[in-house]
């Protein structure tokens, strides 16, 4: 448990942040989890730039007095944003209090047993209330189900189904395919109608593709433009080789009808 000092300020009490951990520098990831964390957040700055919105990986959250902070994997927080000294010591992880509002989703991907995700997080997560949990357990160390996804309701989660996020205006799905030159099956942010959110990478290759789309069409229809030319000549050609023909035979080719 870390300790903390109350500050009486108008009456309003907070913990000093001086006194708080706020990083401990211990690297505990391995490579998968990191670069599924990181396609989880790079996707939403890439592609969500018109909404203000706070997403990081293996930030510490501070949520209740006397508490250490909790540190999962990916959180989403809407509508709040990192101040511009984020140096200073109470701008350097998630403080609830300098916030204003738990995150909206926490996300913990699962590697061994050890984490206690179902039990113990979960709780926390509750007691937080963030609106939505979101356990992926992509080698199914916590059993059969891969996804679980438990969404706030009064004070308990709930286990559903769903996995369109509606308090969010997101949805999670299961999405094969490449990411940094690895191929596997990804957690991925959707739309409603199921079209992965993508990252800058992605919308690169797809303006690119856009691009040579583009670019074919230009040229098939410079193509379509010079076969069109061509076979008008050929017509010319044709026409007045028959009117010397019809000139050899005594006819004047412009008096026909």
């Amino acid at each position: 448990m870390v300790e903390q000092l109350l500050i009486n300020d108008d009456d309003y009490y907070v913990p000093d942040a001086n006194l708080l951990i706020t990083e401990d520098d211990t690297p505990v990831d391995n490579f998968a989890s990191a670069k599924q964390q990181r396609l989880l957040v790079s996707s939403l700055y890439s592609s969500l730039q018109n909404q203000t919105f706070l997403a990081e990986a293996n930030v510490g959250i501070y949520h209740t007095d006397g508490q250490p902070a909790i540190v999962p994997d990916i959180f989403l927080s809407l509508d709040v944003q990192v101040p511009a000294n984020w140096w200073e010591k109470q701008n350097r992880c998630y403080m609830l209090w300098r916030f204003g509002k738990p995150p909206e989703v926490v996300i913990e991907i699962v590697s061994n047993k050890e984490g206690d995700e179902l039990a113990k997080k979960l709780k926390i997560y509750e007691q937080m209330r963030a609106s939505y949990y979101i356990v992926y357990d992509p080698t199914q160390q916590l059993g059969e189900q891969i996804l679980r996804v438990y969404e706030i309701r009064g004070s308990r989660y709930f286990e559903t189904s769903e996995t369109w996020l509606e308090q969010v205006g997101l949805g999670v799905t299961l999405w094969q395919g490449k990411f940094e030159g690895r191929q596997d099956v990804w957690l991925r942010w959707c739309y409603q109608d199921g079209t992965v959110i993508t990252t800058g990478d992605e919308r690169a290759q797809q303006a690119q593709q856009r691009a040579e789309q583009e670019s074919q069409r230009a040229q098939q229809a410079e193509q379509r433009a010079q076969q069109a030319e061509q076979q008008t000549q050929q017509a010319e050609q044709r026409a007045q080789l028959l009117a010397e023909r019809l000139r050899a035979l005594g006819v004047d080719p412009d008096t026909l009808s």
